[in-house]
């Protein structure tokens, strides 16, 4: 394997992090407000539908990226009626969440296009396209820094850039800002904060508002940047193991960036290594190569995380004392 192929490597590994990313910083936020959310699968499904779907109809894809925010902003906000308002179970909410999207967006595709639950093939003009950095080309000519920033660095979708942009501004607010402390404080002790005057139902809800804008973008990326239509069940499982990121990354923004990006790397390289054969075992089956990444991150998170301790009051519905 020469320089050329880690970069591509990497650079697929980049592109296969992000939905995962953005959609563990939406964890992060809800997780941190004391509120479980199970339904991050559901409402990027729910998203990356409605992306395409507007996308199609319109040729605009910023009306899609609206289209996508708004529905996760809905569906999280029948997550939050469901866990904050009437004290629900939030796992078997996010679970119906789930079962919601799963079954809507099929319908609701067919009923459109006739396509079995799939959308139509978008057009360029109807997808995010790759932004070329200044000077990637030139600087694509120098020896090694070069095919690393024309390919690696440059090259992605806006959302790409905007992911990684939102985990330092993630760690900024949680640990730099009254609102972020707020939010860590509601996740870990809601009776002391209301004993202070300030609403936690409230503050539980603007979590889970970001949460839903976040997984509306991520959900967008999908079907509009990293796909060019929405399928049946696309998100496959990415939802779930943002919240596996999120425990192995101990509810810390930086954490979570390195931990979905290892995800990224073992899914990019599941991809190079189908079909190759292997020294005394040959060529070893498709399915079993697929399911490297998500056995090895049941692995890592078994043996190597340690203990992970969560916000203590996340999952508990909060009574307000009279």
């Amino acid at each position: 394997m020469g320089f050329n192929d880690i970069i591509l490597i990497l650079d697929s590994s980049v592109r296969l992090a992000v939905p995962i990313l953005l959609a563990c910083l939406a964890g992060l936020y809800s997780e941190r407000s004391g509120i479980v959310d199970i339904g991050l699968e559901g409402k990027m499904l729910g998203a990356a539908f409605a992306a395409a779907a507007v996308a199609a109809l319109s040729g605009n894809v910023w009306l899609g990226m609206l289209a996508a925010i708004f529905v996760s902003v809905c569906m999280s906000m029948i997550h939050a009626i469901a866990s904050i308002n009437l004290r629900g179970n939030q796992v078997i909410s996010g679970v119906a969440l789930n079962f919601l999207a799963a079954g809507l967006t099929v319908f609701v595709g067919h009923s459109i296009f006739r396509r079995g639950g799939s959308t139509p093939n978008l057009p360029k003009e109807a997808r995010i396209g790759p932004i070329e950095l200044p000077f990637a080309q030139e600087i694509g000519q120098v020896p090694f820094i070069g095919p690393i920033y024309e390919q690696l660095i440059s090259g992605h979708s806006i959302i790409v850039y905007f992911a990684f942009a939102a985990v330092p501004i993630t760690a900024w607010i949680l640990f730099r800002t009254r609102f972020g402390l707020r939010l860590r404080a509601v996740g870990e002790n809601p009776t002391a904060l209301d004993t202070a005057g300030i609403s936690v139902f409230a503050l539980r809800y603007q979590a889970l508002v970001i949460t839903g804008v976040l997984c509306g973008i991520a959900g967008a990326y999908l079907s509009t940047s990293q796909g060019a239509s929405f399928s049946e069940n696309m998100t496959a499982g990415r939802g779930f193991i943002a919240l596996a990121a999120l425990i192995f990354a101990k509810w810390k923004p930086w954490n979570a960036l390195w931990t979905c990006l290892l995800f990224g790397v073992l899914s990019a390289a599941q991809i190079r290594l189908q079909g190759v054969e292997f020294p005394l075992i040959g060529e070893v089956p498709v399915q079993f190569i697929q399911a490297a990444p998500y056995v090895l991150t049941v692995v890592l998170l078994a043996g190597f995380i340690g203990r992970a301790v969560p916000p203590k009051a996340v999952g508990l519905p909060y009574v307000k004392e009279r």
